[in-house]
Parts: structure tokens; sequence; C-alpha cells
């Protein structure tokens, strides 16, 4: 049986692109999950004009439509949850209740912008001239590209989609190549939400053209990105240089400090979650453990007893823990540092192999180095799988001056029994979000995600803070 082809969604219509591309199961490369239509620059072109099209009428639609059309979403989004999370994770290759838990989110998402959009507030101030009202308001700013990543290619696309329409802006939708599923059968759902025609578009294809498109053409508004530090700067140039605006996540190299004083158990179950669940492919792992020294050889052996036990598989056998890699070349990257680590000196303490199961796949054991230094370039450039390095320090003060010794500031974590010390972190950790005894991957649905330095640019994602970066803000004076 041939795999089921998969159409473009643009201006309403499902379209044919002039290539197909293979949508190919990391657990199993001989699953053909199915055939992904691929646009090129003239049907990138023609989306962007449904979007500019529909964008007028759509800015100053009721809030009450737009609640409605996405609540719609999230509510079939949920009830699909474990069909669609099944195709998560056969298409990325997280563990199946990863990939449910993470379209469970994307559901929540959608339902927490349905109301959002109701929510959207401005201020009347009186004028400092006598007779004159000031009004401040919030507008859509018109048609959004939106880039999203193959790591979270439900929830990613979620937290840009919901709130661009939610505040009343039309969407072009360029999900990662490695994960079309996800993005295609959430835009199905959305084609039946009872949006007008050319609100939301789907375009899957390369960023040569699809996403160079999206870049270069001025109808677009405002450009969403979510990927690799080097194609972030691509992004934020070309924006500069036709002056639209741009919000960028572009990863981390994330610490979580460990101190004498933490519960043992509860830093290395922080810290296994944190470097190698979702096989470590999320920009908010932890791969730089820093642990103080008092505490050290015990955690390094616990933490090391512990990534040893997990067992790696295809992504949905109830036994997996950590599933393949997504593909090939990221496979090689990991390999690639994990030699990088074993030649700069760092011990490798357990795992870092590739695994050779009675399936074709991408896998990996999770690799856990120590003894390393800060200094080393495994510790200073983000691997992006199950690769964790652990670092001594002789004190806080040392843990953390390591901790901010980098070029990225996404996320930031520390176990510690001692409120000063935490209290101490959550104000110093140069980080957008901190986290104190708990893992610093998994944030919540409603409140900002973003970071600091190399790792974001731009306003805010997620909660009431997306409304900085979908809207626009007007001031309006009136003499009555």
């Amino acid at each position: 049986m041939s795999a089921p082809l998969h159409p473009l969604y643009i201006g309403g219509e499902w379209l044919d692109g002039p290539r197909l591309r293979d949508n190919l199961n990391p657990s199993d490369t001989r699953d053909v999950i199915g055939r992904y239509a691929q646009a090129d620059t003239a049907l990138a072109e023609r989306a962007i004009a449904a979007a500019h099209e529909a964008a007028p009428a759509w800015g100053l639609s009721s809030p009450q439509v737009r609640a409605d059309a996405l609540d719609r979403i999230g509510s079939e989004i949920l009830a699909r949850k474990e069909e669609l999370g099944t195709l998560l994770s056969r298409e990325e290759g997280k563990t199946r209740p990863e990939g449910i838990g993470e379209v469970a989110r994307a559901g929540a998402i959608f339902k927490f912008f349905a109301q959002e959009a109701l929510r959207l507030r401005g201020d009347k101030l009186a004028s400092v001239r006598p007779g004159v009202e000031v009004e401040i308001t919030r507008e859509p700013v018109g048609v959004v590209g939106l880039i999203t990543p193959w790591n979270f290619p439900a929830a990613i696309p979620a937290w840009k989609i919901a709130p661009a329409l939610a505040f009343g802006n039309t969407v072009v939708l360029k999900p990662a190549d490695l994960v079309p599923g996800s993005a295609w059968a959430l835009t199905e759902i959305i084609s039946r939400a009872g949006l007008p025609a050319g609100v939301f578009n789907l375009v899957m294809g390369p960023g040569s053209q699809v996403g160079q498109a999206l870049l270069d053409d001025r109808r677009v508004a405002a450009i969403s990105f979510t990927g690799s530090v080097g194609t972030g700067q691509r992004v934020a140039q070309a924006a500069v240089s036709r002056g639209a605006r741009f919000q960028l996540e572009m990863g981390g190299k994330n610490p979580c400090i460990v101190l004498d004083d933490a519960d043992l158990d509860v830093a290395v179950n922080s810290v296994l979650q944190s470097a190698f669940f979702s096989t470590g492919q999320r920009c908010t792992a932890s791969s730089r453990i820093i642990v103080q020294k008092g505490i050290y050889p015990r955690f390094v052996q616990a933490l090391g007893e512990a990534a040893r036990a997990l067992r790696v598989g295809d992504a949905l056998d109830p036994q997996t823990q950590i599933g393949p890699v997504v593909d090939e070349a990221q496979l090689a990257q990991d390999l690639k540092y994990i030699d990088i680590a074993k030649a700069e000196g760092a011990r490798l303490v357990c795992g870092g192999e590739r695994l050779q199961l009675d399936k074709p796949g991408f896998y990996l054991q999770p690799a856990l180095f120590a003894d390393c230094d800060n200094g080393m370039q495994h510790c200073r450039e983000e691997i992006f799988g199950p690769v964790a390095s652990v670092l001594p320090a002789d004190s806080y003060e040392h843990a953390l001056t390591l901790s901010n010794d980098t070029p990225f500031g996404l996320a930031a974590g520390i176990c510690t029994t001692s409120l000063k010390y935490a209290s101490h972190f959550k104000r110093h950790a140069q980080a957008g979000m901190v986290m104190v005894n708990v893992p610093t991957a998994g944030v919540d649905y409603h409140v900002p995600f973003g970071g600091r330095k190399g790792s974001s640019m731009g306003p805010r994602e997620q909660g009431s803070y997306a409304a900085e970066f979908y809207t626009t803000v007007k001031t309006a004076y009136v003499q009555p």
C-alpha cells in the first residue's frame, strides 16, 4: 500500500505542490508515515497573497467569532490527543506519553487563547489638555509568517498560531521539513473551524524557497521563528532590512546547579528528566550540570546509574523511556560532539554509543560526561541530543559564575534546600526562565516563554505576553 498524499492548504483550498517529501519514522525507517506536498516560491507567494487579502476583514472580526473558532480547534485536539500524540511520536521520535502530553498542551493553548481573544485590553486616559480624551487600543499587525522547528511539532505551532488568530492576524505556517504530519493534522482541524478562506495557510517546503519568500515579502508584517542560531540571525537581518517585526527563539546551553545541601533523589530525577527525556531534543534541556564538590562524587555515581538504566527503543513501545534521535543528520551531530568531549578530556561515565536494535532507526544511548570544564567546546555549543556534562564547582558563588558563563540564556535550574541560595539564584541567573528543584525542561502553557542573550530576541511567546508581538498599539485622541 502506498503512503497517503497530503496537500498544501492555501486560501481555503487543498493544493498539490511540484514535489513530494516522504515523512519517515525515526524508530523504523522502513515506515513511511505519508507523502507531503512541497511548495515552491510561487505557491508560498500565493499563500501570502491569500493571507493579505483576508487580513482586513479578519482583523475587524468579532472577538467572539475568533474565540469560538479557537475553542473548537482546541476541543478537537484534546478529543483526539491519543491519535495525534501517536502520530507525533511516530514522526518525531519522542515517546508516546510525551507525544500525547505535547498534543494535550497544544489543545490547551488554543483553549487559552480562545479566552484571550475576549480579554484583549486597552486604556482610556485623561489628556493633559482639558476636554481631550485618550484611548489606547491594540490591533492586529496583519499577515504573520510562522516558521516552526521539528522538536515540538504540535506545541510550538500551536503557541504561535493560536495568539496570531486570537488577536486578528492572518497566518502562513511553514513547519519543519522533518515533521510535516503534526502540522498537517493540525491544519486539517483548523480548516473545519469556520475561519474565512485565507486566514490560515499551510505551506510545507524548503526554507530556501518557502522560508525565504516569507522573509522577503513586504506583505508579511511579522515573522515568528524557532530554530537554530544561524537561521535566526538571518531571519532578524531580513526582517530589519524591510522593517518587519520579528520574534526569535534560538536554543540554549542550559545549566542546572546542584548544591551540597540538595536532596540527592530530587536532584538526580530533575537532571535526568531535563537532560535526557525527549531524547534531549529540547531547547530547555539541561546539558551543563554544575555540582558542588561536597556532593559531586555521590551525584555523579547516582546520575550515572540512573542514566544507564534508561530504556532506549521504539517511541511507540510502552517500555521505552528514550526514543530515537530525529534523523541521521542529528544523530551524526550528537556523535560528533561525543567524540569532541572525549578528545577534550572529559570522562565518559556511561552511554554515547549508537544502538543497533531490531528495527532500523536512529538510536543513541544517552551519554553522561563528568570532570568537564566550562571552556570545553562541548560545554559551550548546543548539541541538541541526549548528552550531558557534569562540571565541579567549589561553592555556590563559583557555580553561579559557571552557570552564567554562556552565550545563551534560556533556562537555568538549581537544586537546593536553601531558601537563601534559591532566592539569590532566581534573581541572579541570567536566563529567561528559572527552575528551583524542578526540571528545566517543562513549562506551563499560560505563562511567558523565552530567554536572554543569544537564546531569544523580541517579545515573549505564550500567555498574555503574546499580545506584545501579535498586536500593535494605537493611541487615539478625541475631543467630544
